[in-house]
Order: structure tokens, then C-alpha cells, then sequence
């Protein structure tokens, strides 16, 4: 089953190594993902009334899943972190992939960086777990993304009873 996807991630660090997510996504006949956004169009949303956070709350709209990807820096971004809450609330399923392996064009593979969804908390049977350990994990090059992400995504989107 198609699913309409968010992706959350660090753009200035992380985009070559994302833009190779997406190619891999969309070469896919009847999968669907959000629009890509270059640093051009983000500076003009930034721009607009509401700016990001409408721009977060118009792209999560209609989706299913939230998948973040994360290298080196994404989990100190304020607004993956915005993300990430929001996509929380919203009932959406969450899967989180480490992309810093994927080799940057220009600069190689990156040193690992801490999962985002470490800094959220929720709550399971009256206890507090940190949404890693809620959401499923995977590494993009280790679990082989190009073949396994729409089964990560589909079982994310079923556990969120969507």
C-alpha cells in the first residue's frame, strides 16, 4: 500500500546523504512521498506567515508516517525536534533511520550521532520510556534501507493504527 511520508531531517548537514534516501523512495512505482523542499523554497517558507511551523503542520497533513532521518547533528535541531513532537501528537506512525553511514559525495560517511527520539519521553503503562525505545531504529547501510524501508514504513503506519 502506498503511504504518504514526512521526512524529518538536518538539512544543511545531511542533504546529499537524504537526497539518496529520496532518489531510492520515489524511483518506486506507487510509492509516495512528500515533496522534496531545496534550501531555496525552505528560505521562502521561512519567509511566510507562520512560517516553518505551518509549513510542518501543512506537510504532516494527510500523512501516515514520520520517518526521521538522522546523521551527526539532527537530534539538536530545534525543529526536528518540533517534528517529531508534533508527528507524536498527531498519531502518526514514527520510524527513525541513522543515515550517517550513507556516503556524502563530497565528504564520505560522518560519525554517528545520537537518535532523536531519545529526547521524548511518553508514557506506557504508567511508566516514563523514551520514544526510542517506542519507535522502531534501523540503520540505513547496516539493514539495508534501499530494500527494507517501505516494510519499516508500513509496519510504523500499522502500529499507529493507521
Amino acid at each position: 500500500m502506498a503511504r504518504r511520508v514526512f521526512f524529518s531531517f538536518h538539512y544543511a548537514r545531511d542533504v546529499r546523504r537524504i537526497q539518496q534516501v529520496r532518489q531510492s523512495w520515489v524511483v518506486r512505482p506507487g510509492d509516495e512521498a512528500q515533496p522534496f523542499y531545496d534550501k531555496a523554497e525552505f528560505e521562502k517558507v521561512k519567509a511566510r506567515p507562520g512560517g516553518i511551523a505551518k509549513w510542518i503542520e501543512d506537510q504532516l497533513a494527510g500523512t501516515s508516517v514520520t520517518v526521521v532521518l538522522f546523521g551527526a547533528e539532527t537530534s539538536m535541531r530545534p525543529w526536528v525536534q518540533h517534528e517529531i513532537k508534533r508527528s507524536h501528537e498527531l498519531s502518526k506512525g514514527i520510524v527513525a533511520v541513522d543515515v550517517h553511514s550513507i556516503r556524502d559525495p563530497q565528504y564520505g560517511a560522518d560519525y554517528q550521532g545520537a537518535n532523536p527520539l531519545d529526547h521524548w519521553s511518553v508514557t506506557r503503562n504508567g511508566v516514563s520510556v523514551p520514544m526510542s525505545r517506542v519507535y522502531s531504529t534501523y540503520d540505513w547501510v547496516r539493514d539495508n534501507g534501499y530494500a527494507n524501508m517501505p516494510t519499516w514504513i508500513e509496519a510504523a503506519a500499522k502500529a499507529a493504527g493507521r
